[in-house]
Formats: C-alpha cells, structure tokens, sequence
C-alpha cells in the first residue's frame, strides 16, 4: 500500500522543479494532497452520520409502522410514475455523452486546428485544410451543443408534465377522502391543497432525474478535467470540501424555519376561519401571527442569500488554483494552453450541477416534510389503488 502512495505522489510530483518558488509548492502540495484527504475526511463522517440516522429511522419504523413518511412518499411517486421515471432516466443518461463532446471539441478546435502547423491531414481517407478542419470541428461542436440543449429540453418539459401530473393526483387524493369526511378544522385542509401538495409534486418530478442528471453533469466535467491534467482535475474540487461542510448547515437551518413557517401559515389560516366582528382577542393573535411570519420570513431571506453569497464566493476561489497551477504547468510545457482554456471553460459550468444537488437535498428533506402533513388526508384506501389511470393521464396531458 505504501508503495503504491509513493508511486503515486512521485508521479504527481513530478510536475513541479526543486528550484521553484516556494508558493508554487505550497499551492501544488495543498492542492493535490490536502485536498483528496479533507474530501476523504468529511465524505466518510457524513456516510457515518448518514448511516446512523438511518439505524435510527429503522428502529422507530419498527417500533411505530406508521412512522413511515420518506418510504410512503418514494412508493407513492413509484407507483403513480415510474414509466415516466424511466424514460426521464434515459433523456438524462443520453445527455451526458454529448455534453463531454461539447467540452473536448473546442481543446481540439484550439490545439489541433488553429495552433497546429501540421496541414494538410488526412483523415478517413479525406484530406483537410487547415481552414477545412476549423469549419469541420466548428460544425461539430454546434452540432454537439444541440444535441446536448434538445435533450435537457426534453428532460425539463417531461419533468415539468410530470410535476403537474402528480400535483393533481395529489390533489384529487386528498379531496376524495377529506371531502367524504369533512373535518371541523376546514381551515387546516386550504394551506395543504394550495401550499403543501405543489413542492411535493416538484421534488416527484426531480426524485430520480435531477440527481442523475445533476450528478452526472458534475462527474463527466470532472472527469473531463481529470483527462486533461490529473492536478488540474483535482484543484477543480480544492475547495469543494468546505461547500459539503459548510453549505448543508445552512440549508438545514431554511429548512427549519420554512417549517415553522408553515406551521404558522395553518395556525393563521384556522384563526382566521374562526374570528367574529366583535372577538377582538382573536384579532390581535392574528396580528401576532403576521408579525411572526414576517420575522420569519426575514430570517429565511437572511440565511439564503448567506448561503448563496458564500458558495458564490468559494466558487470564484477555485479559478484561482486553475490560473496558479494551469499557468505554471503551460509555462513549463507540461500542457497546452487549449487544455486550459477547455478547463476554465468547464468549470465554468461546474457550479451549476453542484448548485442544483445542494437544492435538490434541500427538497428532499423538505418533501418528506410536507407529505407527512399530506399523508393525513389521505385514505390507505386510496393509496392502494390501482393506478393506471396515472399512466393514462400523463400521457393525455403530454400528448
């Protein structure tokens, strides 16, 4: 084991002369190996702490069956979608290999067709021009991008029927018991039908294609940037750590005060079904009530843009190590500049993937949430049921 880890750092060390400047290894050393070991340290905590919860999810499901709220929800979105989950699979997994085209292209559109001297070529029993294998990758290139644009347009228009779907049957559920079997607190059933069922149909949409389409767009750029330069590769995840660390707590804490706002929201909605002209107690429990929406909504405001200010500002840090060890490495020949440029240029689109699985966890806890509110009102009957006429209905409202 040991001679594997000092193969691999002579190998990695390599890229860097003893007579350099002193910055140069300090950046290249916390790059390459202090990055890999805090990703290593906070990856393993999570999955323990993962695992833990989940020891602990299992015991009180044990103890109380009913307590089941995240395995109803997925068997619920299972039962009611899953040809259409497939399929969204698929639109994704599709996608992934003309978005890594879209990358390599303009690196060979640089290195081999504007700086290369070498022309003509023959390829495939054609010879090309220097100007002809321009035009030629160029047309590639947009031929990749299109792919790659009309098959996320299919996933988002498919996911976007899809989450209408579910927010009607969702609503169609609750109104066939609950309407059977009016209940006293009718103040209670509004907020659910209006505000509870629409996010919970959007993470239905998003339960399977957006980590795999997301995670799949963030593995292939990385995997992209580990082909061009193994460090390169690396220094694109230097600071990826302290996002995994940092960013979860804050979406923990919305989380949290999006509950209590919810709460809230219901409690407001059944004081005020229930005020007469002349209660004036129960008017300034209302009054209270907005005023603690408003604290509440002000402390959401005040963590989210916290959160999304720092992730913005560790995003733009990481170009830092492109430009320190990009730059010394093109200097010293050890790669081209049309690799580096290709690599900024992937980074770019980086954030993105990683932005949208930080929301998705936060959905997902959200959503489990919210139907645990759902799931009161409605029948074990009704969610039993045959469903075909989910099936049935996609397909009508999709065409």
């Amino acid at each position: 084991m040991m001679e594997i880890v000092h193969d691999l750092g002579h190998r990695l060390t390599h890229y860097i002369s003893s007579d350099a400047h002193w910055w140069v290894h300090l950046v290249f050393h916390l790059v390459v190996f202090g990055v890999p070991v805090a990703l290593i340290i906070i990856l393993s905590a999570t999955g323990y702490r993962a695992l833990r919860r989940r020891r602990s999810v299992l015991a009180q499901q044990a103890q109380k069956p009913s307590a089941k709220s995240g395995t109803a929800l997925l068997q619920y979105i299972f039962r009611a979608s899953w040809k259409r989950q497939i399929k969204l699979g698929l639109l994704a997994t599709a996608s992934l290999p003309a978005l890594y085209m879209s990358l390599e292209l303009p690196k060979l559109i640089i290195n081999n067709a504007i700086e290369s001297g070498h022309f003509p070529v023959t390829y495939l029993g054609m010879e090309f021009s220097q100007t002809m294998a321009l035009l030629t990758l160029c047309l590639l290139f947009l031929l990749a991008i299109g792919v790659h644009g009309w098959l996320k347009y299919q996933v988002n228009l498919q996911s976007g029927a899809l989450a209408e779907h579910m927010s009607r049957r969702l609503r169609l559920d609750i109104s066939k018991f609950s309407f059977r079997k009016p209940s006293p607190k009718g103040g209670e059933l509004i907020p659910v039908i209006v505000q509870e069922v629409e996010p919970v149909a959007g993470y239905a949409a998003e339960s399977i294609v957006l980590p795999l389409l997301q995670g799949g767009t963030f593995l292939t750029i990385l995997t992209f940037m580990l082909v061009q330069d193994l460090v390169l590769g690396i220094a694109a995840t230097a600071l990826l750590p302290l996002q995994i660390f940092v960013i979860p707590r804050f979406q923990k804490k919305i989380n949290a005060l999006s509950r209590t706002r919810l709460k809230e929201v219901r409690v407001l909605g059944e004081k005020i079904g229930n005020i007469s002209n002349d209660n004036q107690p129960g008017a300034r429990d209302i009054y209270g009530s907005y005023k603690r929406l408003h604290d509440l909504r002000l402390s959401i405001h005040k963590n989210k843009f916290a959160m999304k200010s720092l992730n913005n500002f560790i995003s733009q840090m990481t170009p830092f190590f492109f430009y320190t060890i990009g730059g010394y490495l093109v200097i010293k020949g050890d790669l081209t500049l049309g690799a580096l440029i290709a690599v900024l240029t992937a980074y770019k689109d980086m954030g993105a993937p990683l932005k949208e699985l930080f929301r998705y966890y936060q959905a997902q806890a959200d959503a489990h949430v919210r139907y645990s509110e759902i799931k009161p009102y409605i029948s074990k009957e009704i969610n039993s049921t045959d469903n075909r006429l989910a099936d049935v209905t996609v397909l009508s409202e999709v065409g």
